[in-house]
């Protein structure tokens, strides 16, 4: 997931893309001014790529490059687009071969050490192949996840196929037989946003993650050797001290082993030592910048070239003096390259986005808040504008809420019981009788009254076994039976 503007290097040949448009030159020389460009949205679309799985019409998209990369050699340069196609470039001289579509849209792409085929991966889990030599041919699905793939790779001896999906795994499989699985690179605790083979140790592969880890694996065995902490790195008065943040592109130099890593969201970029033989990774330095960076790439000959939001110098240069890294002025092929991009800098500024669409079976409606505190726009192999911050867990807590609505329950159901049985008096507890006046020769209606008698205890009771009992004249409620007898008479 990165931003539409995005840096290439290979060889002599650089690529700047950014919205729909790239454009590419030699580094070789300074006096080779020589410039190819290329527009997506004058490209060739085919009806059926308009097309749902079950047949309805899509969103034709925007054109915007999501993914792109050069072949081992530099002889064949791809990318892929919004409008969901493939398209393939030779570079030698630059001609663009073929324009085909892919199924869904992708999020990276790379091409096989042999430069036979290239391999897609997309949003639903998929990894489709393209062969090379026959440009127009159509796609083989490979492999699949049950999850977003967000990064592929492959070994330098073709015999792996890597893939990095959101929910925390890295799957190693047989590139022969892509359905059977040599082991799980497994430790990342959020979605793996890349992964990289170290090109003269194979063996070794680089991860990151949004849990703000950069890890070492020996991906074969599946077997973690180093793992380093990257807000450990962070000083607390950085503004962005407190923010999560994901690894958005992994760039080498072999020439001195190092590691530059560029973090989304955030100007920073670290740059660490791989020690192969203790295998793990030696911090070296972090690089801040004042403008938003795009992307880094390693140029074996010349240093760590940084693509940055500035007009006045939009590529900066670092080499390593004294066992720090610096930026040093611009050569004859930097001020070249610069001069170029100053002349396209409409097409680094965001270029066209996609329209809304109205919401269907293709298209899902999107309700991701803007995080407008976030100033700098990541870049890596796919081109979203909100970088990785959609891909985080979410976390609800509903069990709280539950226990809370439970006690609630439980205090209104005591408070019904106390108000159906109030409590005891001062003479112990309470109890309810139904007394009827009996009439007395006249015909009248007499309502129920209610009485509350005390229960007394046995002692009193024996007390006052000697008392008149109801019925005597004493009581004026019940009157004598005797007395009734005689009126009767």
């Amino acid at each position: 997931m990165a931003s539409s503007a995005g840096l290439s290097l290979c060889g002599q040949a650089v690529v700047v893309r950014g919205g729909s448009r790239f454009l590419a030159t030699s580094i070789a020389s300074s006096d080779d001014d020589s410039l190819f460009t290329y527009d997506c949205s004058t490209a060739e679309k085919k009806s059926q790529e308009n097309k749902g799985e079950d047949g309805p019409p899509m969103d034709q998209g925007s054109d915007t490059i999501l993914a792109s990369a050069f072949s081992k050699s530099g002889s064949y340069f791809a990318l892929t687009d919004d409008s969901k196609r493939l398209i393939l470039f030779r570079t030698k001289p630059w001609q663009c071969l073929s324009v085909r579509t892919v199924v869904r849209r992708c999020t990276a792409l790379t091409f096989t050490a042999s430069e036979e085929k290239v391999l897609v991966a997309d949003k639903s889990g998929d990894v489709y192949s393209f062969s090379v030599l026959e440009p127009h041919g159509c796609g083989k699905l490979e492999l699949g996840h049950l999850s977003m793939l967000l990064d592929v790779a492959v070994s330098p001896d073709d015999r792996y196929v890597l893939t990095a999906d959101r929910d925390e795994k890295i799957r190693v499989s047989w590139a022969a037989a892509p359905h059977s699985i040599e082991s799980f690179c497994l430790g990342h605790t959020e979605f793996v946003s890349r992964v990289f083979v170290v090109p003269h140790l194979p063996e070794l592969l680089l991860s990151s993650s949004g849990d703000g880890t950069l890890r070492l694996w020996e991906y074969r065995s599946g077997r973690e050797l180093h793992c380093c902490h990257l807000t450990s790195l962070q000083e607390p008065m950085e503004p962005w001290g407190n923010k999560r943040f994901a690894v958005s592109r992994i760039t080498y130099w072999c020439q001195e082993n190092c590691v530059a890593l560029l973090c989304d969201c955030i100007p920073v970029v670290y740059v660490f030592q791989l020690d192969a033989p203790r295998q793990q990774l030696v911090y070296q330095q972090q690089l801040t910048f004042q403008h938003r960076v795009w992307d880094v790439a390693f140029e074996e000959s010349q240093g760590l070239w940084v693509l940055q939001d500035c007009q006045e110098a939009p590529l900066v240069l670092f080499r390593p003096v004294g066992g720090q890294w610096q930026s040093v002025p611009e050569n004859a092929v930097l001020k070249k390259v610069s001069a170029h991009l100053r002349g396209n800098w409409a097409m680094l500024e965001g270029g066209p986005r996609r329209p809304p669409g109205p919401p269907g079976r293709g298209r899902v409606p999107s309700h991701r808040p803007t995080w407008h505190l976030f100033l700098f726009r990541p870049s890596g192999s796919a081109g979203v504008d909100d970088g990785f911050s959609s891909l985080y867990k979410a976390t609800f807590d509903n069990v709280t809420t539950y226990l809370k609505k439970k006690e609630e329950r439980l205090q209104q159901q005591l408070e019904k019981k106390r108000r159906k049985n109030p409590p005891p008096g001062p003479n112990g507890q309470t109890k309810k009788m139904n007394i009827h006046r009996v009439p007395c020769g006249r015909e009248e209606q007499v309502s129920e009254t209610q009485v509350s008698v005390p229960v007394l205890p046995a002692q009193a009771l024996v007390e006052t076994a000697g008392a008149e009992p109801r019925g005597s004249k004493a009581d004026p409620l019940v009157p004598d039976r005797e007395a009734q007898a005689h009126q009767t008479i």
